[in-house]
């Protein structure tokens, strides 16, 4: 706000000049959710370590921690939905801000799976004579790939296939299909948690038995729960697209959503490839 040379501003001038915004980046209000989040997460660790010791009420500090972590989850992108849709601060700067922070985001993901390729690879290529010299070890009955693996290759690439649809449907302004194609993918991200479950279940070794139930039990575990991660953020948006929360200029949201879950799709085409597939050759 500018005023002119011998003029006499008043109070309600400066009022308006401190809350008028000279620029399209959003400057976020106090919020107490950082703070919450961090005790806890603090609560959730220091209890789980209780737990793991067999300190009394260990389990119960744990539960506490982990259902607070998930009220401040819930709390605080409550917050961040109502400024993007109904505050209006989510500019084209700001998206953009957002897209970049999304890309770091999953860049780093990939950092955190490829520490278990890494460490999967440097027990398969270099077997060591504890394991018997060879990979698998012996005594280990490996997944055929071509049962239940074989499947959620296919559910997951058919997830890909419907959550494009329902991105351009967004485009394209048609909102009946995306519903559709977004509720189809929930369907499958669901369907593939089940059918590992199935699996995890119907195993006949554990995360125990060696280096190859350790990194087996850590890579598609870590890749289970990012799909359940992934599928609960597709849930969100379908709730949001039915609630008219999306335009064909504005959802970014989903578009987050659906970068996760295309991220998520090529790790476990990794995964199918070089532990069920390649992993159990010699078998």
């Amino acid at each position: 706000m500018l005023f002119i040379v011998g003029s006499n501003p008043t109070f309600s001038d400066f009022y308006k000049m401190k809350f008028y915004q000279r620029h399209p980046f959003h400057l976020v209000n106090p919020s107490p959710w950082p703070l919450v989040g961090a005790i806890s997460a603090f609560t959730l660790t220091s209890g789980s370590a209780m737990y793991f010791h067999s300190y009394q009420f260990g389990d119960m500090i744990a539960l506490f921690g982990f259902l607070s972590v998930l009220y401040t989850m819930f709390v605080w992108w409550r917050d961040v939905v109502r400024e993007s849709t109904f505050e209006g601060h989510h500019t084209m700067q700001v998206q953009n801000g957002l897209r970049y922070g999304v890309i770091l985001f999953i860049t780093s993901e990939v950092a955190f799976f490829a520490a278990f390729f890494w460490g999967y690879f440097g027990a398969s290529l270099s077997p060591t004579l504890e394991v018997g010299g060879i990979w698998p070890p012996v005594g280990i009955q490996v997944f055929s790939p071509w049962e239940v693996p074989l499947v959620n290759t296919l559910v997951l690439l058919l997830s890909g296939v419907t959550i494009t649809w329902a991105h351009h449907a967004i485009l394209a302004g048609f909102r009946g299909q995306a519903i559709l194609g977004l509720s189809l993918t929930v369907f499958l991200g669901a369907f593939f948690t089940a059918l590992q479950g199935m699996e995890y279940v119907e195993a006949t070794f554990s995360i125990a038995d060696g280096i190859y139930g350790t990194t087996f039990f850590m890579a598609t575990g870590f890749h289970g729960a990012h799909v359940i991660i992934g599928t609960i953020f597709l849930l969100v948006c379908l709730v949001r697209l039915i609630k008219n929360h999306f335009t064909t200029a504005h959802h970014f949201g989903f578009e987050a959503a659906a970068w996760y879950w295309h991220f998520v799709d090529v790790v476990w085409l990794f995964l199918f490839v070089s532990i069920y597939w390649w992993g159990g050759l010699s078998a």
